[in-house]
């Protein structure tokens, strides 16, 4: 690449960061200005937009916990259709625990 090219564009660089800079500098201050009267409804729809994400969450754990134990379902039938006898879903191993006492 000839020298001068390389030039230019560091140049072009610079200057797209320079507006970017400024105008991104007008932005953070004209919105510094408007925060105290804009200030409660931003709070709204930020508790607004994390509610949502949390019911999405909450949706999105029942939908994968729907789908595993359809698979779990799946799987055992496979098993059983192989003549194999399925484990049942709540067979976890724990070692060593061997002392009795209610958890």
């Amino acid at each position: 690449m000839h020298p001068a090219a390389l030039v230019g564009a560091a140049a072009g660089r610079m200057a797209h960061f320079a507006v970017s800079g400024v105008i991104g500098g007008l932005i953070f201050r004209g919105a510094a200005k408007a925060a105290p009267t804009v200030k409660p409804a931003a709070r709204k729809a930020l508790v607004g937009s994390l509610a949502g994400g949390i019911v999405a969450g909450r949706w999105l754990g029942s939908a994968a916990e729907e789908a595993r134990l359809k698979a779990g379902d799946m799987l055992a039938e496979a098993r059983s259709s192989l003549g194999e006898e399925a484990p049942p879903p709540s067979a976890v191993s724990v070692d060593g625990h061997d002392h009795d006492h209610e958890h």
